[in-house]
């Protein structure tokens, strides 16, 4: 019988999903994927939010070569949501779910027909690895804050914002997960580079947050300085920034993320989400050294 491609795995989790997305990887890799389609649902503060999401994501796989069936990952620290999770997952035929107190190993080779190897510590990355993410942070760093526009072609992702919206901390988290990112300062002295109507809209990412938490934030930025760059924390001048900002980023197609309150590993979830729909990551992303 021939086997079954490989699984997207679901990872449910009331934090952000890093705990579960490092298993589900640790486990694929038992099967010489190192690169597994993991899809997060992080976050989660009710039963009603995870019961929409699985059966929108059945009906979606309906017709393809699993038969609707999916594979869930779930790390849910509080009791009764966790009951509630796994009541409906096993009331449901479809639905192969991993608490994590189960055997991760044997949920894909059940769904998927692949038979795991027997080797210990097989997401242990090889070198070239490394090297893979050293070469995207540098990528990175080299094109932080609008330099070397000419190579905007070249990233994987483009990052777009006002200043303080998060841009570089963000950048600098998606190439630690192997990915070329560059990013673009907007404001209403620079003209943006012409690089950008280059990009595909699918790679190019716009953030936005509110004027009276950027206002605040900048001015705690400048600090005694205010008086020197005043319009900088001025509040009118941030609604214009943001106005500017946004049919910028409205005419180039990029997908829009607020960032008010948000942690950069939340946002970079969001666009990974959203990247990961239209292009393959790259070989190096999204890898870990796990020994177990």
């Amino acid at each position: 019988m021939q086997a079954s491609p490989f699984p997207t795995i679901h990872v449910i989790s009331d934090s952000i999903g890093e705990t579960a997305r490092a298993v589900a990887q640790a486990a694929a890799a038992q099967f010489g994927v190192h690169n597994p389609k993991i899809e997060v649902l992080g976050k989660v503060t009710s039963f009603e939010q995870v019961k929409q999401y699985l059966l929108e994501h059945s009906a979606y796989h309906a017709d393809t070569l699993h038969d609707g069936r999916l594979l869930v990952f779930y790390t849910l620290v509080h009791g009764a949501l966790r009951d509630e999770v796994s009541a409906f997952i096993k009331s449901q035929g479809n639905i192969f779910g991993v608490d994590l107190l189960t055997n991760a190993i044997d949920a894909i080779s059940e769904i998927s027909g692949l038979v795991p190897g027997s080797s210990p510590g097989a997401l242990r990355v090889t070198d070239i690895n490394y090297f893979h993410r050293v070469e995207a942070l540098e990528f990175t760093i080299e094109h932080d804050d609008g330099r070397n526009p000419q190579d905007l072609t070249k990233a994987d992702i483009v990052i777009l914002g006002v200043s303080r919206t998060s841009k570089t901390p963000l950048s600098i988290y998606l190439a630690q997960l192997g990915y070329h990112v560059a990013n673009i300062p907007l404001d209403a002295q620079t003209t943006p580079p012409s690089e950008l109507e280059e990009i595909e809209k699918t790679r190019l990412f716009g953030l936005m947050s509110s004027p009276d938490i950027l206002a605040d934030i900048r001015t705690r930025r400048v600090g005694t300085a205010r008086m020197v760059a005043k319009n900088y924390a001025d509040l009118e001048y941030i609604y214009t920034d943001l106005e500017r900002s946004h049919e910028l980023m409205r005419r180039l197609g990029c997908y829009i993320i607020r960032t008010d309150k948000r942690a950069v590993e939340e946002t970079a979830q969001e666009i990974l989400k959203q990247y990961l729909r239209h292009h393959a990551p790259p070989s190096e992303a999204n890898l870990l050294t796990v020994t177990y």
